[in-house]
C-alpha cells in the first residue's frame, strides 16, 4: 500500500499520531480507566471490595477447598475482589479464590 507524503510526513505518521491523540482524549475524559470496563466496573459501578472475616482466610488456586493455598489472610484484611462467584468461593484475582462464608462485601463495595 502506498501513501502519499503531505508536508514531509508520511500519511501513515499522521494516521497513527491520530489514532494516539484520540485514545490519550479518551482515556483522559474517563480518569485513566479503560472506557470499556476491562478492570471489571462498569460506568458508575462502585469497586467489589472484601473483608476478611474469619480469623484466618485460605486463599485458593481455584473454586473448590481441596484447590491448593496461594496465601493466607487474616481478619480485617481489605481487598480487591472480583464479581465472579462459583461453587461458594469469590474471584479475588487470576488464580486466587476466598470461601464467601468467610468473607463479606465492603460497605462502599458493589459485589
Amino acid at each position: 500500500m502506498v501513501f502519499r507524503w503531505s508536508a514531509g510526513i508520511p500519511v501513515r505518521w499522521l494516521i497513527v499520531l491520530g489514532v494516539y491523540a484520540v485514545v490519550a482524549a479518551l482515556w483522559t475524559a474517563n480518569g485513566g480507566r479503560p472506557l470499556d470496563g476491562i478492570d471489571g466496573i462498569g460506568v458508575g459501578q462502585r469497586p467489589c471490595r472484601i473483608t476478611v472475616v474469619a480469623p484466618v482466610l485460605n486463599v485458593r488456586s481455584g473454586p473448590a477447598d481441596t484447590r491448593a493455598v496461594v496465601t493466607t489472610m487474616t481478619r480485617d484484611t481489605v481487598t480487591n475482589a472480583e464479581r465472579v462467584v462459583e461453587n461458594g468461593y469469590r474471584m479475588l484475582d487470576r488464580n486466587r479464590w476466598a470461601d464467601e462464608d468467610l468473607i463479606e462485601p465492603t460497605s462502599d463495595s458493589d459485589c
